[in-house]
């Protein structure tokens, strides 16, 4: 069997994927590791032969495809973010960078460790390897004696310390969402105005009875009441039309919203009633269908940009992308496989339908062009020396791809290329990548982690758990307390790795941590480079 194995590294790689999501959706005191089980299944593979292999090139493709496409869902989010909160945000997530580093060098002074082996660990606990491999071009351009041995000292720490890094931030979310008593649910619907999250939309039809709504435009009753609803078809007498900003109310009017439902209870008690109306299920003027996005013409434009109201007698109320119900707000701007809910005269539809697309087919296709010419930007990037004072680095394969990525996703598309992925194709594509990556490192890592098992092993793990934990810790617990950001954020500002991302949404329920992780990870991947260097450099002198 591992004759078979050894020489089938493919089969090996779905093996432990299939065996590792397996066991990473078994409860365990409430909780799962998730798809963080197939690393630790690829080291228990690794272990028991130093044959088993898995090309180098599967584990980098799956980082590119995960951090690409992470970055292209995030982009548009992660900038927006910046533009609110970015100085604070900046510096806090520097902070908790540097505070990392400033915690590995009292464990050198506290436990004797060597330059190299502390550096390991670092980069280790920090789950970097771009960080371990600078260092080791270091060492071999400046120590052309002893490069071998602190070499190898610095790569037995980083091998040690790698599952803790990942244990470490899933440990330490653990233990602070129990003792600051997060309430995932009550943070969400604080944040759905402010991120793209799952929104139950409800709809309601309102009999106008509130004098004080009367006689003033839909326009100057949104700018009074700020309500985050949209209004769509209205009764007065006996004739139903679709809403305008020019649209005024007069008693006895019926009109139809649709919302989050607290909004629409809101909305109502400012009108009126609730109507003993049919008009949500009135078809005999205006039908209501659902169509899907797939013409890349209109892909990349806010709802605004598009004037559906003046090149039809229809009204856009909601999209559904992937999971989550949107308004139709003006400023939403249209991605592939989105679902359009709207309402319009019958003798609309069919020409709706083809201004859309409306092919779930076309909607759930990757353009190979983009993709591919947007990642072989990102690995160019990724490719070239940055100078920073007396050594450089580089943003390697996962600091190119996710920044390019990043930008790419906030431009959306540039003239008739449309850089975005289908909402169904992003996700598809970042489950595949993190699988190809973590079973790739853990199946090749096996062997090291186990020969390097010996009694200063466990001050080595002692060392990385500490970095690990303390620094996810106290990240979340000043972020949450003196910042005051979201702690569904911070926990994927904490995620240095794709394992502890995916624990992180799985508890949440939500894709806020996404969010944090994308603002992290470009500082972080810089940062951690620099770091590790400099560490290496000061301990050596």
């Amino acid at each position: 069997m591992i004759q078979t194995l050894a020489e089938n590294p493919i089969l090996l790689l779905f093996i432990v994927a299939a065996l590792g999501y397996f066991l990473g959706n078994i409860k365990i005191f409430g909780g799962s590791l998730g798809v963080a089980a197939v690393l630790f299944t690829g080291l228990a593979f690794g272990a028991v032969d130093p044959s088993l292999k898995i090309p180098e090139v599967v584990f980098i493709l799956g980082l590119v495809l995960f951090v690409y496409s992470i970055g292209l869902g995030s982009g548009p989010a992660f900038f927006d973010s910046y533009k609110k909160n970015g100085f604070r945000d900046f510096i806090f997530i520097v902070s908790m960078l540097v505070l990392s580093g400033l915690i590995a060098i009292l464990l050198f002074l506290a436990f004797g460790f060597s330059a190299s082996t502390i550096t390991g660990i670092y980069a280790g606990s920090t789950t970097n390897t771009p960080a371990l491999a600078s260092v080791i071009d270091h060492i071999n351009n400046t120590f052309s004696a002893d490069a071998a041995a602190l070499s190898n000292a610095a790569v037995i720490g980083y091998s040690l310390s790698y599952p803790m890094g990942v244990l470490g931030g899933i440990f330490a979310i653990i233990i602070m969402e129990k003792l600051l008593k997060i309430d995932y649910a009550k943070e969400k619907k604080q944040l759905r105005k402010e991120y793209p999250l799952d929104s139950y939309l409800s709809s309601a039809a309102i009999k106008i009875t509130n004098p004080e709504a009367t006689g003033q435009s839909l326009r100057d009753l949104y700018n009074k009441y700020g309500w985050e609803v949209i209004f769509s078809r209205i009764i007065k007498g006996k004739e139903t039309a679709l809403t305008n900003w020019d649209t005024t109310f007069q008693l006895d009017d019926i009109v139809m919203i649709v919302g989050n439902t607290e909004e629409v209870m809101q909305a109502v008690s400012e009108l009126g009633e609730i109507a003993t109306s049919d008009l949500e299920y009135d078809r005999t003027q205006f039908d209501v269908r659902r169509i899907f996005v797939s013409n890349p013409a209109v892909v990349g434009h806010s709802l605004a940009s598009l004037s559906i109201g003046k090149k039809f007698n229809a009204s856009i109320t909601r999209i559904r992308r992937g999971d989550i119900d949107m308004l139709a707000s003006d400023d939403l701007v249209l991605e592939l496989g989105d679902r359009i809910r709207f309402i319009a005269r019958r003798k609309d539809l069919r020409a709706l339908s083809e201004y859309f697309g409306d092919s779930y087919t076309k909607s759930s296709k990757v353009n190979l062009f983009s993709f591919g010419l947007g990642i072989g930007i990102g690995l160019a990037l990724g490719m070239i020396e940055i100078p920073l004072g007396t050594f450089s680095f580089k943003l390697g394969y996962a600091g190119g791809p996710l920044i390019v990525g990043l930008l790419l996703g906030a431009v959306r598309r540039t003239g008739p290329i449309v850089w975005t992925l289908p909402y169904s194709a992003n996700v598809t594509l970042q489950q595949i990548g993190l699988i190809l990556l973590l079973a790739g490192i853990g199946v090749n890592s096996g062997s090291s982690f186990i020969s390097s098992m010996t009694i200063d092993s466990v001050w080595i793990f002692i060392a990385s758990a500490l970095i690990a934990m303390l620094t996810a810790i106290i990240t979340l617990l000043v972020g949450y307390k003196i910042v005051k950001l979201p702690f569904s954020l911070l926990m994927g500002m904490v995620s240095n790795q794709p394992a502890i991302l995916d624990f992180a949404l799985s508890k949440s329920g939500n894709r806020i941590p996404e969010f944090g992780y994308t603002m992290m990870f470009p500082i972080a991947s810089i940062m951690k480079i620099v770091i590790a260097q400099v560490m290496f450099i000061v301990l050596m002198s």
